[in-house]
């Protein structure tokens, strides 16, 4: 399941120019992986505006840097792209040093210090920010323990302090959702407006039709296991409801994560890396999408509630705006597991037929429609 096999066409406007035609555009992201909700976002806006210049930190063996057109910097020449914790602090240095001919306008889209970014002067190019989140190493580590460490400890306030510098020639922000919304005005003192991430529904809404007919037995954990997103949280709400449960993904947490589901009572099967196919089959045949981490938005949970699936979570971050409270799942404003079993309890009340309506808001034609009209008010 990779960024560049879900990202498919996203369908610009029908009427009109090609948006920013006529204007040079350079679309600016941090490091390029393989598989991240952030690259499909970057490559929705490249769709939008197919002869802009694409530009990347550097990008991972398996992406197709030729066929993307991007354009990597010196950061991508180095050791450091096998690092992020450690590239971190020359990231704004790799943005400054990249200083191609000005634009009209610069796009970025930043979940680190790609916002920095500084391809013209402020009185000749536009930069418009879609932001997925301030750094979370630099920011807010209590929300990510990645950034927690003793190695960024240090030079933290010192991040904070250049990534609020030299953002100032930014003229308009986006945020992914509120919650990020929040961060940008707490952290960097600016408004956003808020555009939801585009995510592929009419893909997970239209299964076999041997899939709509699944028992719906089973539990469903789905995302890269990482400490904060709770997948021991999972196990423990599983034993607790008595329930089967599969946990999709991958990640270094694999071996403690396996080592706990060996000491409850009800089976836990590992799906390792499933495709794109393979998941949207999970999702159809869950009784409910185990959710209970903060995010920033969550792309996951709107996929399983395309396939009519509902969502049990925590009571926190983007869940607040993807999920409707009694309608579509329900939202724990704890880690207990005994309350996030209590929930799945209510589940039998639950029409999966609104969850798909409500999943339909978040598609493709959503995200083009408002990326498409924030750019073209904005870039002046």
């Amino acid at each position: 399941m990779t960024a560049v096999e879900n990202a498919g066409p996203v369908p610009a406007p029908s009427v009109g120019p090609p948006l920013l035609a006529g204007r040079s555009v350079a679309l600016v992201h941090e490091w390029f992986s393989a598989a991240g909700g952030s690259e499909n976002v970057f490559l929705a806006i490249a769709d939008l505006i197919p002869h802009a210049d694409r530009f990347v930190l550097w990008a991972e063996s398996a992406v197709p840097r030729d066929r993307l057109r991007l354009r990597e910097s010196w950061l991508a020449r180095t050791p450091l792209r096998r690092s992020k914790a450690l590239a971190l602090p020359f990231l704004p240095l790799a943005w400054r040093a990249a200083r191609p001919a000005g634009y009209d306008v610069v796009i970025s889209s930043s979940h680190a210090f790609a916002h920095t970014a500084r391809f013209g002067p402020p009185e000749r190019t536009r930069h418009l920010s879609y932001v997925h989140s301030p750094a979370r190493y630099v920011w807010s580590p209590d929300f990510d323990g990645r950034g927690a460490g003793r190695l960024l400890s240090g030079p933290r306030r010192a991040l904070q302090a250049v990534d609020v510098r030299l953002s100032r020639h930014v003229h308009a922000y986006a945020a992914n959702s509120r919650e990020v919304q929040a961060r940008i005005r707490r952290y960097w003192g600016r408004d956003a407006v808020v555009i939801h991430p585009p995510v592929d529904v009419d893909f997970f809404a239209a299964p076999p039709a041997a899939e709509r007919n699944q028992n719906r037995e089973y539990l469903l954990g789905v995302g890269r296991w990482i400490p904060y997103k709770n997948f021991d949280l999972m196990i423990a709400t599983a034993a607790e409801a008595g329930l089967p449960l599969v946990l999709a993904g991958g990640g270094p947490e694999e071996a403690r994560l396996r080592r706990l589901a060996a000491r409850v009572h009800v089976p836990v099967t590992f799906e390792s890396r499933p495709g794109r196919e393979r998941l949207r089959e999970l999702y159809w045949g869950a009784r409910a999408l185990l959710f209970p981490a903060h995010e920033d938005f969550g792309i996951i949970p709107v996929e399983a509630q395309a396939c009519g699936t509902p969502v049990v979570g925590l009571r926190a971050g983007g869940l607040l705006e993807t999920v409707v409270e009694g309608e579509t799942g329900f939202l724990v404003a704890s880690r207990d597991p005994t309350r996030h079993a209590a929930a799945l309890r209510r589940l039998d009340g639950l029409d999966p037929d609104r969850a798909r309506r409500h999943a339909v808001g978040f598609g493709r034609d959503s995200f083009a429609a408002r990326m498409a009209e924030w750019v073209a008010h904005e870039s002046g």
